[in-house]
């Protein structure tokens, strides 16, 4: 026998546990080196613990649901074993009556889940009966649970459970990485002494410029244009003017960032998430769009790594992609500003003593006043401003 223990990868400084999903494998099962024996949920980002080696899963120490924390001992393999040694009581145990083996048979197809399968049907009101398993003895897995999600109407209504007197009620416990985004927010709210400055911007110019240019752009870069790529160089022009938005608190110190690390809040199945776009002063508008798009898959596929999520001096929020007109987005914790985009509409504005017709943006940026006056606030904001109304000065760096 040569064992070779499974355990849990080393988290990040940030996360301290994380949770359990679900074993892909059970005890007897043979296993191959990397392939996926089990994922674990942190407060970022979903981790795969991968097989160390070729062998045989002779025990499980940390079942799905529980927590663990860095290099904890979850399994065991054989690596000089195989799948029929390692399972004999298996292969011996008599055979079971009919009549008491058809309630167990039927309890092992598909009405029977795994906690992570589990926890996406019961949010999408899903009942595991009518997903079919692919897993061993017809076993709902994490992937059939969301390719089940997937093709669920939009419209479908959530299917409650018991009602109590004709007003249904259904508790979901939270995810980790909902319970955490709860936590930060309400952080803030509480350590941050935030308030929120307002503009508002013609996208006229980037709309022609996009316009005229965006079929050479994506046969060019691979990529398509849009429109985040102009707000985040027109943030870092501004950051540049004003340091104290890309700056943070530390104690009683202002630590002032001589860096750009942009964050960009995401709408993940999972949740907000806030990858960070690193170095974003030193990155084309094609690599930005590239970027942006590579966070945008991920997230939905829930393949964010924690170093992608970890860090951040400025953070940018666009609402506009699900029609919001106006917010006052939240600072994202240990930064001291955050910029609100939303949805560009048509509006008539005053335009040399005429009313005009223009596409309009309402620009919105959160500022914590411990370090940052209205002043250098209202400054940046004003830059941003001018830096999306005359894109120019982003290439003459003015």
């Amino acid at each position: 026998m040569s064992i070779v223990e499974v355990k849990v990868p080393q988290f990040s400084e940030s996360v301290s546990e994380g949770t359990l999903l679900e074993w892909n494998k059970q005890v007897g099962e043979a296993v191959s080196q990397d392939e996926t024996l089990i994922e674990i949920e942190t407060d970022k980002v979903i981790m795969e613990v991968p097989c160390p080696a070729d062998g045989v899963l002779v025990e499980i120490i940390v079942q799905g649901g529980e927590n663990v924390e860095s290099q904890q001992l979850l399994a065991k393999i054989d690596t000089a074993a195989t799948a029929k040694a390692a399972a004999p009581a298996a292969e011996e145990a008599p055979a079971a009556a009919p009549a008491a083996a058809a309630p167990a048979a039927a309890a092992s197809k598909g009405d029977v889940a795994s906690p992570a399968a589990a926890k996406i049907l019961s949010e999408k009101g899903l009942e595991a009966s009518a997903v079919t398993g692919t897993g061993k003895d017809g076993r709902v897995t994490k992937a059939d649970a969301q390719a089940a999600q997937k093709a669920a109407p939009a419209t479908a209504p959530v299917q409650i459970g018991q009602a109590l007197d004709g007003r249904p009620e259904q508790r979901v416990p939270m995810t980790r990485l909902r319970a955490r985004v709860a936590e930060r927010l309400l952080q803030s709210q509480q350590e941050n002494a935030i308030l929120t400055t307002f503009n508002e911007v013609n996208m006229k110019p980037v709309m022609d410029l996009r316009a005229k240019f965006k079929d050479q752009f994506e046969k060019e870069h691979g990529v398509r244009l849009g429109f985040m790529s102009f707000f985040i160089k027109a943030a870092v022009a501004a950051l540049k003017k004003y340091p104290l938005l890309n700056a943070s608190i530390d104690g009683n110190d202002i630590v002032y960032h001589g860096y750009f690390d942009i964050g960009i809040a995401v709408s993940s199945p999972r949740g907000l998430v806030v990858p960070i776009l690193r170095n974003a002063d030193q990155l084309s508008l094609a690599d930005i769009e590239k970027t942006i798009a590579e966070f945008g898959a991920k997230a939905r596929e829930g393949r964010l790594s924690i170093e992608e999520l970890t860090g951040g001096t400025f953070s940018i929020s666009n609402g506009g992609v699900f029609g919001s007109m106006m917010s006052t987005p939240i600072i994202n914790p240990p930064q001291s500003a955050i910029l609100g985009v939303h949805a560009t509409k048509e509006r008539p504005v005053v335009e040399n003593g005429e009313i005009v017709i223009r596409p309009m943006n309402y620009l919105a940026l959160s500022y914590d006043h411990r370090l940052i006056d209205g002043r250098d606030a209202v400054l940046g904001l004003v830059a941003m401003k001018e830096a999306l109304e005359e894109p120019a000065r982003l290439l003459l760096d003015l």
